[in-house]
Order: structure tokens, then sequence, then C-alpha cells
């Protein structure tokens, strides 16, 4: 049978200063962009897609979709991203078994998801 899905490939965040917003993720992320247009900016993060595209300011930021990104320390991940600027937006917190989550939001209001998934495997 044909997949028709594949798996996740890439995450978008939209940001009102794509200049600011590329340094905060390169610096964050530990990650030079491969792609650098004033339409989109691209990281390759371990192989997955992240995304910058510029924006109008808006209000309208929604959590309702989150995306996680696999670290080995989220508590270490996360006071490190908030030193670098993002807010508090839902605490470490175990999720059953060994599995960590928590979220913070970058400077432009985007949820920006971490999870410490010891059974994940591609």
């Amino acid at each position: 049978m044909e997949k028709r899905f594949l798996g996740l490939r890439t995450t978008i965040y939209k940001v009102t200063d794509l200049d600011k917003a590329k340094k905060w993720y390169t610096e964050v992320f530990e990650t030079q962009p491969y792609f650098d247009e004033p339409f989109y900016v691209g990281f390759n993060i371990a192989g997955y897609e992240l995304g910058l595209q510029p924006e109008e300011p808006s209000s309208d930021k929604t959590d309702n979709v989150v995306t996680y990104w696999g670290v080995e320390n989220v508590e270490t991940e996360y006071k490190r991203l908030l030193e670098h600027g993002a807010t508090e937006h839902e605490a470490p917190q175990n999720v059953g078994g060994e599995i960590v989550v928590a979220t913070v939001r970058d400077p432009w209001g985007n949820v920006v998801g971490l999870i410490y998934n010891p059974e994940f495997q591609l």
C-alpha cells in the first residue's frame, strides 16, 4: 500500500522582523540558515526544516498547533531560550514515562516546543 503521508518536513514561524528573527534562531538553534532571502529563511535542524516567513504585525498568534523540537535536556534548553529573550508558555513537565515537554514563545509570539522522548526513533 502506498503511503500518502511521509512524515513531518517543515515548521514555519511567521515573524515581523526577519533579520532579527534570523539572528535569534541562528543563536538558539546554533545553526546558520542554508537559505536566506527576503521572503524566506530556511534552517536545516537535524534533517528537518525550520522556516521563517515575514508577516505584518498581528496579535492573532495561535497556539493550537505546536511543533516540539527534540532535545536531550528540556530544563536546560528551556532556561537557555528564556535567557535569549523567549517568554514562558508552559513550564517543563513530565507527560508520562521519561517524556518531558515544555513550550516558550519566541520574541514574535510563536510557540516553540521542546521535548525529551527517549522512545522516539526515526
